[in-house]
């Protein structure tokens, strides 16, 4: 009996851990770079999508707490020149394990760049590397801070 209660308890803990750890993990990063299209030597509009699902947020790029991490955008690429990312504002939001109001995002959020082909650019494909970091919480607690990377392409014409 007493081993059966055991096996419960790991159960149990089994259960709740891998469900903390799907909440933590459950945003989507996608993306796209002007239309899927791009002139040589010409500019585009490039996005980031973070989906975050409900009940959940994360900090935004400027969440206003010293304790909150933010979340940033990294890009990079080896083909073209991609400029800076356009922060969206966060809403901002009072929760339980914080003093302070914090500035979030929630839902869909979208991050904006310009990406440029070079002129003498001769491949067919333009590449640009996406990496967002983010600490994602509920209302009541926050977890550890996640990086997922994504890569965008473009038909270059």
């Amino acid at each position: 009996m007493k081993q059966n209660a055991v096996k419960f308890f790991f159960s149990l803990l089994l259960v709740l851990t891998a469900g903390v750890f799907v909440q933590a993990n459950a945003q989507n990063v996608s993306g796209s770079i002007g239309n899927g299209t791009i002139k040589r030597g010409g500019t585009a509009r490039g996005t980031i999508v973070l989906d975050i699902p409900g009940g959940l947020h994360v900090n935004s790029n400027r969440p206003n707490n010293e304790y909150a991490i933010p979340t940033v955008v990294r890009l990079s690429s080896s083909e073209a020149r991609v400029g800076a990312v356009t922060y969206p504002r966060g809403k901002t939001r009072k929760f339980a394990f914080s003093e302070k109001p914090i500035s979030v995002y929630e839902g869909r959020t979208v991050f904006g760049f310009n990406v440029t082909v070079p002129t003498r650019f001769r491949g067919k494909i333009v590449r640009v590397r996406a990496v967002v970091r983010y600490q994602a919480c509920n209302d009541e607690v926050c977890f550890p801070p996640r990086e997922k990377e994504v890569i965008l392409t473009a038909r270059v014409q």
